[in-house]
């Protein structure tokens, strides 16, 4: 250095060597966090006692750390799952539930790696990034294929994630000419809703084997940790991005779609901060939106006012969960609104689209899955027991389930007289969450730009502007199916809000032809200014005898309608040709010339497919 060199020239060898000290002292005080995650599976693993499986790997994870028998997904599609987690926040909070949507949030919510990053760690993603989110770019130091952690600069605390695809449900059907498994398809104990065919029995054995190989990359993972000498350093977090790949499981908000497998290992060094001792199980339920609150208090970061999780480790561990709250909207092309509450005992689902099915017809596992279309085709060959073939019909307004008895939940207790207190908490329960999230998911995608005008649709539906406890009353009359509630709708299809309007033409629809003496007013519905409403109420009139009509609003939607209202519109139209209300020939020929330049998994292409 010489003494004509600018003082910031000279300043910059001692600046430099200052931060990277601050940050070695830093990174002594503060444990690296590795995230692995796995897509779609649920608990399939030896360590939680699944006699199929074979994962020495997460197996002697789970020994050397905590198990927690009672983990779940906030929502049972990945990238809804992974707005949650990136945020912070319930993707239904944000307005981004819905599975590959494109949402904007407000602008001061940072996303978690952004304010790991500001206290000085380095933060890698190896590699999915499907958040549901526009206009977030540089979120990672690192985001690729390629990313790591030995990136980072020397002394510099880690957040690194590994996501592998393996599990995933496009990896479930055997590849050509595979003919060995290592389960024989015949020893596979099928669960209950499953019937007994070749395909069903191949892809389960399959899925086995991609969970072994899933496993063998995880101990791949541990293994670079340890023989770099970090193990002792680093928090590992092992865990599934939803529930199992199979039909059912994927999309589906009970168990199978939400319950994950959720190992933590902690080293010596941070057993203060650890729940207990290795190998131990931690039962209190926990769930997407309390990892990154969690992360923070491990890593001894501010958590933010707005997150919504509770941390459940850490210098800042809360007191445990009572229960944990579960959404589904649009997944891949087809619309179904479903809220759900578990806690360690029982589930309380709430249907707000009873009279959609399950299990639609989704194109994308359609395609890739023999199970799917297998499944399909028993049903429609009558071949399906009433278990089977509940997938494939409407569904109760709401469920009710005791796991331990019935853990593949198919016996609907909400009849039941014994668990009517528990039922009443839970139902309150999942009322309290909707309205303290001030959800979004009752609000029809194709209103969302329109409403919000130049804000975020969360700031939209934290404003008085969304009368959502008025929405909730109504929604929730829909979903109960009962003629006695006619009259509320008929009122409510004059209101001024168009939210209150769609879901009172929506409970005329679910009604179907006991919603006769509401027909005038859906007629005049047709004229609404609002698509979404004039969708709802056209498929309502085709049960009243207007099918003419509603076929030419909704074909009109179609034309004209934004992305989300013509998607809505398709769906529609699909669902009248089930009914019978219009011909597939003509149906087809409405959709025919309207097909978007949008991914096939968003627009529905099982119309044109029919014969």
């Amino acid at each position: 250095m010489t003494p004509n060199q600018p003082m910031k020239t000279r300043l910059f060898p001692f600046l430099a060597a200052f931060i990277l000290a601050a940050v070695s002292a830093g990174a002594a005080d503060r444990p690296n966090v590795l995230w692995i995650t796995s897509e779609d599976n649920s608990p399939y693993l030896g360590c939680y006692g699944d006699p199929l499986a074979q994962t020495p790997h997460l197996d002697r994870l789970a020994a050397q750390g905590f198990r927690y028998r009672n983990a779940f997904a906030n929502a049972p599609v990945c990238s809804a799952a992974r707005t949650t987690l990136i945020t912070g926040m319930y993707a239904c909070s944000l307005g981004a539930h819905h599975h590959r949507s494109r949402v904007a949030i407000p602008d001061q919510f940072k996303l978690y790696p952004e304010h790991l990053r500001a206290a000085g760690y380095y933060c890698s993603n190896n590699s999915k990034t499907d958040y549901n989110l526009e206009g977030r770019q540089k979120v990672w130091d690192e985001s690729s294929r390629k990313a790591h952690y030995k990136n980072r600069a020397p002394g510099q605390p880690f957040f690194a994630v590994f996501n592998f695809t393996s599990s995933h449900e496009s990896q479930v059907a055997p590849k050509p000419g595979k003919t060995t498994f290592r389960v024989p398809p015949e020893k596979i104990p099928l669960p209950p809703y499953h019937p007994d065919t070749p395909d069903i029995r191949r892809d389960w054995a399959n899925y086995y084997d991609q969970m072994t190989i899933m496993d063998g990359q995880v101990g791949e993972v541990l293994a670079e940790l340890e023989k770099a000498g970090l193990a002792e350093d680093t928090i590992v977090f092992y865990y599934g991005d939803h529930g199992g790949a199979l039909p059912r499981g994927k999309r589906n908000l009970h168990d199978s779609g939400t319950r994950v497998p959720f190992i933590v290992r902690i080293p010596k060094k941070w057993q203060h901060l650890a729940p207990g001792k290795p190998g131990e199980w931690v039962d209190a339920p926990v769930c997407f939106v309390d990892f990154p609150a969690t992360v923070f208090s491990l890593c001894g970061v501010p958590i933010p006012s707005h997150y919504e999780g509770r941390p459940f480790l850490g210098e800042k561990k809360v007191a445990p969960r009572d229960h944990v709250f579960l959404f589904r909207g649009r997944m891949d092309e087809r619309y179904d609104t479903i809220r759900a509450v578990r806690d360690r005992e029982f589930r309380y689902v709430r249907n707000y689209s009873p009279h959609r099915p399950w299990g639609q017809h989704y194109s994308y596992p359609f395609q890739v899955q023999p199970s799917m279309r297998s499944w399909f085709a028993e049903f429609i060959a009558g071949r399906c027991n009433d278990t089977q073939a509940a997938y494939w019909k409407p569904k109760p307004g709401e469920e009710f389930y005791r796991i331990a008895g019935d853990p593949f939940e198919i016996r609907n207790l909400i009849a039941d007289p014994q668990h009517t207190s528990r039922i009443a908490k839970l139902r309150a329960a999942l009322r309290a969450e909707i309205l303290a999230t001030r959800d979004t998911g009752f609000i029809p995608e194709g209103m969302f730009e329109k409403l919000a005008g130049d804000k975020t649709i969360y700031d939209y539906a934290q404003s008085k502007a969304y009368p959502l406890e008025r929405i909730l009353d109504l929604a929730d009359k829909a979903s109960d199916r009962n003629a006695a509630n006619l009259p509320a709708f008929i009122t409510a299809l004059d209101d001024p809000h168009p939210v209150i309007r769609y879901w009172a033409a929506t409970g005329c629809l679910i009604l179907q032809d006991k919603a006769a003496s509401a027909k005038a007013k859906l007629q005049a519905r047709l004229a609404d200014e609002w698509a979404d409403v004039r969708i709802v109420a056209a498929e309502a009139l085709a049960y009243l005898g207007e099918k003419k009509a509603a076929v030419e609003m909704v074909a009109h939607v179609i034309k004209t309608g934004n992305f989300y209202e013509a998607l809505a519109a398709q769906n529609t139209l699909d669902f009248m040709w089930k009914a019978g209300h219009v011909t597939l020939a003509a149906a087809q020929e409405i959709v025919r010339d309207q097909q978007r330049d949008e991914p096939a998994d968003r627009i529905p292409r099982y119309l044109l497919s029919q014969q």
